[in-house]
């Protein structure tokens, strides 16, 4: 036997999986660690703490597989993006991770746009916005600006633990393009944005391909790991792109939705000259040369989450939407818009909140559920709209996350989405992800998208039901109605939420 091992580095814990040459997931582990908030808004990590778990993960997967070392021939990563790791010269963290989810850089956002103007997203493609990571670095040179005058690089979350695990350093183009450093389409650091807010090109850490090897375990990371010194480490990607390869998004037209936490529509994209203008994210893939676009709801599951604890506390999701089916689209006449947390795609606006509307007394507890759903992908509906109008023909969407695992949310997605809908046999996400660019990376197999037809098995087709297709997409119309129509409300509304 052979094996990989992906590692996702996720903003609660980190999981390991240990995956044969046939793409069997033979055993799989995770540690958590604490998340810290310090101020309101602010949302850090220890990256000591995601060295020494993944550490203790990995000895749990091998004692709990009971493998040969010996027969593991390398592992990658995955991990949450844009999280700011400041090291100085010796490698030591000089403060906390800044993530991807803290929101105190709204000024620093304003400043960028302002300073660079159409430049951003020539070069960056991306527009400016908290969770990315350059302007975490520019409030640290505002605010502790001596922090910042003794750091030699700056790291992403995975990279910083593959620094731990191998002692080299090293950033791939996935992670890098969620940093708004790179030049996207050139795959180089842009010494024009760095010079524009004083920053040392020399901050940037070496770009490498996310398979690219990039050095063996030291000798007491592998004993502590349980694994040999000899384990080849590969330089790994950023989250939504290992996922999308972890789902098969290796081909033109390929295209993913997943719904967790938030909500993620992905396409591949090989041309590299597009540029969405903002209306969506425009980053790199982790297969060479590659690229993917993506729209996000920020409150996709977070939503369903939110009504089941307000309004459902003491149920369980399975009896939340148990006979969900027999509410017939459109709930009634009800509409649910889920912008509890902001909305990111189309509308990237911080300060927009969700609503209901079109409630009566009829209504019940389900109705409200399938509401809440449909709102969702709605939601996600527009992103793949934004893609469809780029030019691509979406017949199918790989469904991936908590949204694959309800025959009637997967049903809704594909009359919703005009698309057949793909359930996975074995969905691990972007662990699988890591461990694929792993097996690539230890030439198992001569492609990604060969090492994705044996890794990956589709289960299960979701057809559109063509009368259903018409009852949602007017209801759609209307859906896309309430944001312009209720945003002054909505800003007006903003001064009583304390």
């Amino acid at each position: 036997m052979k094996y990989v091992i992906g590692i996702d580095i996720g903003t609660s814990a980190v999981k390991s999986v240990l995956v044969s040459a046939e793409g069997k997931v033979v055993c799989e582990h995770s540690e958590n660690y604490p998340l810290h908030r310090p101020e309101p808004g602010w949302s850090e990590q220890n990256p000591e703490d995601w060295a020494d778990r993944t550490i203790a993960s990995l000895r749990r997967l091998m004692e709990k597989s009971e493998a040969d070392p010996a027969d593991v021939e390398g592992l990658s990563f995955s991990g949450q993006m844009h999280g700011l790791v400041l090291v100085d010269s010796k490698g030591k963290v000089l403060r906390p991770a800044i993530l991807w989810n803290d929101t105190r850089t709204t000024q620093q956002c304003r400043k960028i746009e302002k300073t660079l103007g159409s430049k951003l997203l020539d070069i960056a493609r991306n527009r400016a916005l908290e969770g990315f990571t350059l302007p975490k670095i520019l409030w640290v040179q505002e605010h502790e600006p001596e922090i910042l005058s003794q750091a030699d690089l700056f790291l992403l979350p995975k990279d910083y633990v593959r620094y731990r695990l191998t002692g080299s350093f090293g950033m791939d183009y996935s992670d890098a393009a969620g940093t708004l450093l790179l030049d996207v389409a050139n795959k180089v650091w842009s010494s024009e944005i760095a010079e524009a807010f004083d920053l040392p090109l020399s901050l940037c850490p070496p770009l490498v391909e996310s398979s690219e090897l990039t050095g063996t375990l030291l000798p007491e990371v592998a004993e502590a790991a349980g694994l040999l010194p000899s384990t080849r480490v590969f330089a790994g990607g950023a989250d939504n792109a290992c996922g999308a390869i972890g789902a098969g998004i290796l081909g033109e037209g390929k295209t993913m939705c997943s719904i967790g936490t938030s909500g993620v529509v992905l396409s591949y994209e090989s041309r590299k000259d597009i540029n969405p203008q903002g209306k969506m994210h425009f980053f790199n893939h982790g297969e060479e040369n590659a690229f993917y676009v993506m729209g996000v709801t920020l409150a996709a599951g977070h939503s369903l989450s939110w009504f089941k604890d307000t309004f459902a506390k003491e149920a369980s999701f399975d009896r939340l939407l148990e006979g969900i089916e027999a509410v017939p689209a459109g709930s009634g006449g009800l509409l649910f818009t889920p912008y509890i947390s902001g909305e990111r795609t189309p509308h990237p606006d911080a300060d927009i909140r969700g609503s209901f509307i079109g409630m009566d007394s009829g209504h019940t507890l389900k109705h409200f559920a399938r509401s809440v759903m449909e709102g969702i992908t709605f939601s996600l509906r527009e992103s793949i709209d934004i893609i469809r109008q780029s030019g691509k023909d979406i017949t199918e969407v790989t469904a991936i996350g908590g949204g694959a695992q309800n025959e009637v949310w997967l049903q809704m997605q594909a009359d919703i989405f005009n698309a057949n809908i793909i359930k996975l046999e074995s969905e691990q996400g972007p662990a699988m992800g890591a461990a694929m660019l792993a097996a690539y990376g230890c030439e198992w197999f001569s492609s990604l998208a060969e090492c994705a037809g044996v890794f990956i098995r589709p289960a299960k087709t979701y057809s559109p039901d063509p009368e259903q297709v018409e009852v949602y997409s007017g209801l759609f119309g209307i859906y896309q109605d309430v944001y312009g129509k209720t945003k002054d409300l909505n800003d007006r509304l903003a001064a009583y939420r304390k």
